[in-house]
């Protein structure tokens, strides 16, 4: 699989079979309970927010929901979040953090939603709080991207204290597509954009963005999601035990490097 290109990767994250965060929190968590609601708004269907068990562990689960077919896709505006859905995720994290359980962050989108009314109802002041709050957050956040993670609808739930990629996963400032038409005014250049955008999970781990990258099955999660659910569940119960011993303090220090020192430039 470390052979396959960047837009090869890009069309195995769009398989209709992939699996979506509809398989994988059965999969990981046990007695999972969701709640609902912004406590502003309304509630919004592109992100899933919930308690359940990794194991014997509670956690936060905050989850971007992909569709399998137009119906569930309609549902969640295609995962592409409104504003009401990153303060739904806010509003749980915020209730982890007061009784410090770890929180999980399942990434799935190719963006948030940038339509007239989920402007006129904040969605750059909602995109910008979670990145303010997630920062200083005192309890482990993990984060992990599926699929897709694109611009600051991913990001929105990707200030963690780890953050890893499913092997074939995309994690993006723009998409291909955005970025071909703004590069060459040709939005049909997505597939050369893809590749030079340096987006993969190789890319973005020698770039020191990524932590972890989640080995898939040959051929990608959909040949064989039991199998992608096992390395996700045996990568989340390491993680969130070995992050949950680290003091208040050095949770917060350490989060904020991480962010610090990523990125590479030329003067």
């Amino acid at each position: 699989m470390s052979n396959l290109t960047a837009w090869e990767r890009m069309e195995v994250v769009h398989h209709k079979n992939r699996p979506t965060v509809n398989d994988y929190i059965p999969a990981l968590f046990t007695r999972f309970m969701e709640f609902h609601g912004d406590r502003c708004f309304g509630d919004d269907a592109a992100i899933i927010g919930g308690i359940g068990l990794l194991s014997s562990t509670p956690v936060t689960v905050l989850a971007q929901v992909k569709g399998r077919n137009l119906e569930e896709n309609k549902r969640s505006n295609f995962s592409m979040p409104h504003p009401e859905g990153y303060r739904k995720a806010l509003r749980l994290a915020k209730q982890a953090e007061k009784f410090r359980r770890p929180i999980i962050c399942l990434v799935d989108t190719p963006g948030a939603y940038c339509g007239i009314e989920a402007e006129k109802r904040g969605q750059g002041e909602a995109i910008a709080r979670n990145l303010y709050e997630f920062m200083t957050i005192k309890t482990p956040i993990i984060s992990i991207v599926l699929g897709e993670g694109g611009s600051g609808g991913a990001l929105a739930l990707a200030v963690c204290d780890e953050l890893a990629m499913m092997e074939n996963a995309l994690y993006s400032a723009i998409s291909p597509r955005g970025a071909a038409s703004i590069l060459w005014k040709d939005g049909s250049k997505e597939r050369e954009a893809c590749e030079i955008l340096k987006i993969t999970a190789e890319d973005l781990t020698n770039f020191g963005v990524c932590d972890k990258i989640i080995k898939e099955p040959e051929g990608g999660a959909h040949n064989a999601p039991e199998q992608a659910a096992d390395s996700l569940y045996e990568y989340l119960t390491e993680a969130v035990g070995r992050l949950s011993s680290v003091d208040e303090k050095s949770l917060l220090e350490r989060r904020y490097n991480k962010f610090r020192k990523i990125g590479m430039f030329t003067e």
